[in-house]
């Protein structure tokens, strides 16, 4: 992979790291195969916002460090011990967290690693992109601390894989191995270990050179499309394609096309 130019120090729990156009965060709580806690959500967060703020970010890759993806929420953080209202927790950390990578102006894709349990499923499924080593696996541990799927798993499993898959996943709780995972649709991709950060970036610098803006409102309309009759996702198309028509990457994409170059795009 090309030279990468880190921008964090290995006592954070989120490490920043740049490969051109592409911008790489790593949960780094190996120990605890990176089970989130409120401080990693401070700093995960903010991180994602200045990857959204830096026009010279035109994709995210967020994987894991050590042997796992991420395990979801810590149980023996602080934020989660004596009588905590969970509710708040989901409030304060994971409805942000959700939010703002279902609208990050660049595709985002998570490199998964290894185990990807509860909240750190879910959080992966939340990006454009899963590509998922094949020695990965998913698991929705929800149900067995009494619990139900978050981290928008609720909305997001029905819609990937459908209600009986999602009420099985969700119910028993069961390991998904990673190739399954991709069978079903669940996620884009399954490589061979070894492969999964050179593919992850390979695609995130291939999204990088193509329309952000366009790739971003290709995810805006497809989830909003959803609940949508026919007439109404028809409408919504048209009303997308004006604006984006008149857009500079419009003007420039075609202009590439009839002088057979590459095209050069830079909407954000």
């Amino acid at each position: 992979m090309p030279e990468t130019t880190p921008a964090a120090v290995s006592a954070s729990t989120v490490l920043v790291a740049t490969q051109g156009a592409v911008r790489i965060l790593t949960l780094n709580r190996p120990a605890t195969l990176n089970s989130f806690t409120a401080q990693m959500h401070l700093e995960l967060l903010p991180a994602l916002q200045a990857a959204a703020d830096d026009d010279a970010v035109r994709a995210v890759v967020i994987t894991g460090a050590g042997r796992g993806f991420c395990a979801g929420q810590d149980l023996n953080d602080p934020a989660m011990v004596g009588g905590v209202d969970v509710g708040a927790v989901i409030e304060r950390f994971y409805r942000p967290l959700a939010t703002r990578i279902r609208t990050m102006p660049v595709p985002v894709i998570a490199a998964v690693n290894g185990v990807a349990a509860g909240a750190g499923a879910n959080f992966a499924l939340c990006c454009d992109l899963v590509v998922a080593a094949r020695g990965a696996s998913f698991i929705q541990a929800f149900s067995k601390i009494g619990l139900v799927p978050d981290c928008a798993g609720t909305w997001l499993l029905p819609r990937l894989v459908g209600r009986a898959r999602a009420m099985g996943l969700a119910m028993t709780a069961d390991k998904l191995p990673a190739a399954e995972a991709e069978r079903i649709g669940m996620i884009w991709q399954c490589v061979d270990d070894a492969a999964l950060m050179d593919t992850a970036v390979a695609l995130a610098q291939r999204l990088a050179a193509m329309p952000s803006h366009a790739l971003a409102e290709t995810r805006r309309v497809i989830d909003a499309a959803m609940p949508m009759d026919f007439s109404q996702a028809l409408a919504l198309e048209a009303d997308t394609q004006r604006e984006l028509g008149k857009a500079h990457d419009f003007g420039e994409g075609v202009a590439a096309f009839f002088a057979k170059r590459p095209p050069v795009f830079t909407d954000r």
